[in-house]
């Protein structure tokens, strides 16, 4: 299978990379390889890689090589075609508490979508999704496969604070806040891993192409992973 992907400069000093048009599996299947043999293939002059959805923006220094010099480079190395039948990925479950006191919106998604909040949990955890990318904050994760079933429009106004560890939905995508930040996605609960330890190398827990399954833990379970967690890093 070919990427035929397309290059085009994206400003004087970074070049877009269009791998397809829309949000599938097989795309970002593309993605990760592509993102994987540029982030290996020792190219001078580059100095960030961003992958998203379905393409891939590639940082540069003008200064150590010229910007067409490193579109030919890319383009060469993205000319040969590309076996991506076997990416091996992680599969990692994160635990939720969806009690009250660390889901102040389960009810507003309940209501919007006519369902019980036992409902809205059922849904949101028997679904395994796929991080196709990190972004917003550090180690946030942008998953797909929510189901339709429980997809709800943003806040209006969002919230000034959102706790470390907040699980939530804006649309029809689902995520989790790594650190305290404003957000204006739906919180539906909590979980009490950490997704991002600068302390750490790699920093964050998930990385592009993991497979992710929520699991539903109680309020005692929360309180007991968080403080074995902070026990071992004392």
């Amino acid at each position: 299978m070919n990427v035929n992907p397309v290059l085009e400069f994206a400003s004087d000093r970074s070049i877009l990379i269009k791998i397809g048009n829309d949000i599938s599996v097989e795309t970002h299947s593309k993605v990760v390889c592509t993102f994987n043999m540029i982030s290996n293939s020792g190219i001078d002059g580059i100095q960030s890689i961003h992958p998203a959805y379905n393409s891939i923006l590639v940082s540069f220094n003008p200064i150590l090589k010229s910007p067409d010099a490193i579109l030919s480079e890319l383009n060469s190395l993205l000319s040969s075609p590309i076996d991506y039948t076997h990416i091996q990925y992680r599969t990692i479950e994160i635990p939720v508490c969806y009690h009250d006191e660390y889901a102040p919106d389960l009810a507003d998604v309940a209501r919007y979508n006519n369902l019980t909040a036992d409902e809205v949990i059922y849904h949101h955890t028997k679904q395994n999704y796929i991080v196709y990318f990190l972004g917003f904050s550090p180690g946030f994760p942008y998953l797909g496969g929510m189901p339709k079933e429980i997809a709800t429009p943003r806040l209006q106004t969002p919230r000034l604070k959102v706790s470390e560890g907040s699980v939530a939905i804006g649309g029809d995508q689902t995520g989790i806040y790594p650190v305290a930040s404003p957000g204006g996605w739906r919180i539906i609960g909590r979980t009490p891993l950490k997704l991002f330890l600068p302390e750490k190398n790699p920093p964050t827990l998930l990385r592009m192409g993991d497979r992710i399954k929520f699991v539903q833990i109680t309020k005692e379970q929360f309180k007991k992973i968080r403080s074995d967690a902070s026990n071992k890093s004392n």
